[in-house]
């Protein structure tokens, strides 16, 4: 693919400032594109993403537009950071300019509700043939932002792309591994936030560490359920995409998706939640989606079962894990 200098990220939410000022700091010229131009003028007089990502200074040679043509002029690589029932809008607007050449990577954590398909499956069926990678792992944007110890996966189907993807992003403090199971990767990154959802509603309910235990254990089954279900390894999902991802969201003080399950956990609905937060808690919709899923290719998922009924049917969420716990006894190994 030759030489990638020029870098643009598609979404000026916390993880995609975040990559911006990683790869600045590398040395590469970074731009962030944002939808609202309003708040676009905020970032660029503040350098700082008040909203998503306080108290991390934006490097002054970042550009920052909301102007997609300037944005994308002159790119060799384009990271699609913008929330899963949004991208296929923001692709629409991409489509409209000379993207030939440009290599895309998504490090967008959702399935889209109207079609059920991955952020990947979605690039695709928009943008055409291109060269696309996913990148995912257990990586809350703040502590990446502030040089903590991180690793994630970069999952690509062509192998030399996705290790030439690997040293752009690795840096000392943010180890990337490679890999070609893209199905799994994305799979891995969105179905632990409905897992992380519920971890927040234990949390809230007071059950303590021996019920989030057995929600992370028997979360991580669904999990490699669905995932071989629709085509994915098994391994992938012992790795940082999956056991990675899951334990970092369902237990970070910094998790938004575990939030939210607090939130429930403590009596509030959906509606309400969401009203109050400028965060995306992509776990919401995911969860609708993955419920169909499960229908779709007659994959057993109790928990995300329980999890959809508590937000979609108004169910309490003391009920569910009753009827969880309920459920007719189990040999453990079994599918």
């Amino acid at each position: 693919m030759g030489n990638i200098k020029n870098i643009c990220v598609i979404g000026d939410g916390g993880w995609g400032t975040t990559l911006a000022i990683l790869l600045a700091r590398k040395g590469f010229n970074t731009t962030i594109w944002g939808a609202f131009p309003d708040y676009v003028e905020i970032l660029r007089k503040t350098r700082e993403n008040i909203k998503f990502l306080p108290a991390v200074k934006i490097p002054n040679d970042v550009k920052i537009t909301s102007d997609l043509e300037e944005a994308l002029r002159g790119k060799d690589l384009i990271i699609l950071a913008v929330p899963s029932q949004h991208m296929r809008s923001v692709l629409e607007m991409l489509k409209l300019h000379d993207l030939s050449g440009k290599v895309f990577v998504s490090v967008t954590k959702g399935i889209e509700t109207s079609s059920l398909k991955r952020m990947s499956e979605v690039i695709g069926e928009m943008l055409g043939d291109i060269h696309l990678a996913v990148l995912s792992g257990p990586t809350i944007a703040l502590e990446v932002a502030n040089g903590a110890p991180t690793t994630a996966v970069i999952a690509c189907e062509d192998m030399g792309l996705a290790r030439q993807l690997q040293e752009i992003f690795m840096t000392e403090h943010f180890r990337i591994y490679a890999s070609d199971d893209i199905t799994g990767v994305e799979l891995g990154g969105s179905l632990k936030n409905i897992i992380a959802i519920a971890a927040g509603a234990l949390d809230a309910m007071g059950y303590g560490t021996n019920a989030k235990a057995a929600l992370l254990t028997r979360g991580l089954v669904e999990i490699v359920r669905m995932g071989v279900a629709m085509g994915a390894r098994r391994e992938t999902f012992y790795g940082l995409s999956g056991l990675g991802d899951l334990t970092t969201t369902c237990i970070s003080q910094y998790s938004r998706n575990r939030w939210f399950g607090e939130e429930i956990g403590r009596g509030l609905k959906m509606a309400d939640i969401l009203k109050q937060t400028d965060m995306v808690i992509e776990g919401a919709a995911t969860t609708k989606s993955a419920y169909e899923l499960s229908r779709k290719y007659g994959v057993e998922m109790p928990i995300t079962e329980e999890v959809y009924k508590v937000l979609y049917e108004g169910k309490n969420p003391k009920k569910a894990v009753h009827d969880l716990m309920t459920r007719p006894s189990k040999i453990e190994s079994e599918p």
